[in-house]
């Protein structure tokens, strides 16, 4: 039990932190929602891009962790639209959003962090991989379960849903520098020490500021 209050304790007093900031007027709501959007735009792309470029590709891809978190997720995914739909009674769109509140982890703001003290610097590769699988499977899918609910049997084709995907991940910060990293793990391209030492700045406040903003920005 102490093992475990070890690794969460920290989490918990960042957000109590956070939490405690708008209490007092230190910042506000709207401030703290700054704070989550310099997480997601700028310090947990950095993270991720670092966490990957930092390695060789034989340490970056993990097709055994890609496939049992795949098939965990969807298994979860296909459960909890079954029950909103089958036990609930909600309609196809309203089933796809509960099963994503019910499915989709906070790997960026909780996650990152609980992996972070729990396995050290490997967390890194493994949000880069986890929010792969939650980006490019498991949204796609739940967006266009949600769009066919609300066309009401006019169902978009897939060439559309792989479309809106594209169109929606090419802007994804995260998953552009996931993909970076990739690129320069392949190449094996090595950074400039200037480059490297500002990329580490940006990504060393990614875990402490997600924390604290996560209560606010969700």
């Amino acid at each position: 039990m102490l093992d475990i209050f070890t690794i969460t304790g920290p989490i918990y007093l960042c957000i109590a932190a956070g939490f405690a900031s708008v209490r007092l007027g230190l910042f506000s709501a709207a401030d703290m929602r700054v704070l989550g959007r310099f997480v997601i735009q700028i310090a947990l792309p950095a993270l991720l891009f670092n966490a990957l470029a930092s390695r060789p590709l034989t340490e970056v891809i993990h097709p055994g962790y890609l496939m049992a978190y795949t098939v965990g997720s969807l298994a979860l995914l296909l459960g909890a639209l079954a029950y909103a739909r089958g036990v609930q009674g909600k309609p196809l769109s309203e089933s796809a959003y509960v099963a994503m509140g019910m499915t989709c982890s906070n790997s960026g703001y909780v996650g990152y962090p609980v992996m972070l003290l729990a396995f050290g610097p490997l967390a890194g590769v493994i949000l880069a991989l986890n929010l792969l699988v939650e980006n490019l499977v498991k949204l796609p899918l739940l967006f266009a379960l949600a769009d066919a609910g609300s066309h009401q049997g006019q169902r978009p084709s897939v060439p559309q849903v792989l479309k809106q995907t594209a169109a929606r991940q090419i802007r994804n910060p995260m998953i552009v520098a996931i993909c970076a990293g990739f690129l320069v793990a392949l190449v094996g391209l090595r950074l400039p020490d200037v480059l490297t030492r500002t990329i580490n700045l940006f990504s060393a406040a990614s875990w402490p500021c997600s924390s604290s903003a996560a209560p606010w920005w969700a």
